[in-house]
């Protein structure tokens, strides 16, 4: 029988692919474009839920809160834009080393300390990276090094959030992002305006809704389960993309590039573990 931790992080991992799908599908929209429509739904339902609890929308660190918000759409505009020019299965793996990069830069931001049996899990998922891109045909240099950068921005974000968690409040964290990509991206957007279709309009609030949808799950399993019980879980979203890919993106891995994405999350997985149990012995 499973726990609600892990059906909620289940359902969670559907509707993020959901959203992968939906901006897969929307190659032809910009992906800032993506991003600001996605913000415009994010910042709705928060400021909804915010004012329902009563708390002050602007928060206390508000230079962290707008890094976190900057760091956050910058990461996800260029996710959104390898998504629609990189094999799926490929881009949504490679997203997966924002938390090596998030452990790594821990070390200068928040002072942390990264064990030797670490970096020799890192090392086990770079080199998953570098067998996805040297053997993968359809990976263009520019999208892949873009797929770095992003999870590398992501991580800035994430060591952001987690130096609010005693400041601020974890929905004002979130409001942060759509409070700073709406006028970000919505300049943007301006210059590289496409007109979408009615189908699209749909499609566009749906990645908007499936990712509400998908973070309020995660953020529920995280508060119910050890964060290594459910985290893992997560990954399926990997295999949910290599399915989606094949089936209706006729994206065609080799196994040398199935070997490289099972070695990042390899990788990732034991540095999860590993990080669990040092927790544990602590307690």
């Amino acid at each position: 029988m499973l726990s609600k931790g892990i059906k909620h992080m289940l359902v969670a991992g559907i509707f993020f692919s959901l959203m992968n799908v939906g901006v897969k599908y929307l190659d032809n929209i910009p992906a800032i474009e993506i991003v600001f429509f996605r913000s415009l739904v994010t910042l709705v339902i928060s400021a909804v839920m915010i004012r329902r609890l009563g708390i002050s929308f602007l928060g206390n660190n508000k230079v962290v809160l707008f890094l976190r918000g900057f760091f956050g759409v910058i990461a996800l505009s260029l996710y959104f834009l390898c998504l629609q020019n990189m094999p799926l299965a490929s881009a949504v793996t490679i997203m997966q080393l924002s938390p090596v990069f998030t452990t790594i830069l821990a070390i200068f931001i928040l002072k942390e300390r990264v064990k030797l049996p670490q970096w020799a899990f890192f090392l086990i998922s770079f080199l998953g990276v570098a067998l996805i891109k040297g053997f993968d045909p359809d990976m263009p240099l520019l999208y892949f090094v873009l797929a770095i950068f992003s999870a590398f921005i992501s991580a800035l974000a994430y060591n952001m959030v987690r130096k609010l968690k005693d400041s601020d409040h974890p929905l004002v964290v979130v409001f942060y992002f759509p409070l700073v990509a709406m006028p970000v991206a919505g300049l943007m957007t301006y210059f590289v305006w496409v007109q979408p279709e009615p189908i699209e309009w749909l499609i566009l609030i749906g990645i908007g809704i499936a990712t509400q949808i998908a973070q309020v799950n995660m953020t529920k399993a995280l508060q119910m389960e050890e964060v290594g019980k459910v985290s893992i879980v997560r990954y399926l979203t990997i295999v949910y993309a290599i399915i989606i890919g094949y089936v209706f993106f006729k994206d065609d891995y080799g196994w040398i590039t199935l070997l490289g994405i099972s070695f990042v999350v390899f990788g990732v997985i034991l540095n999860l573990w590993y990080t669990q149990q040092k927790k544990e012995s602590v307690a």
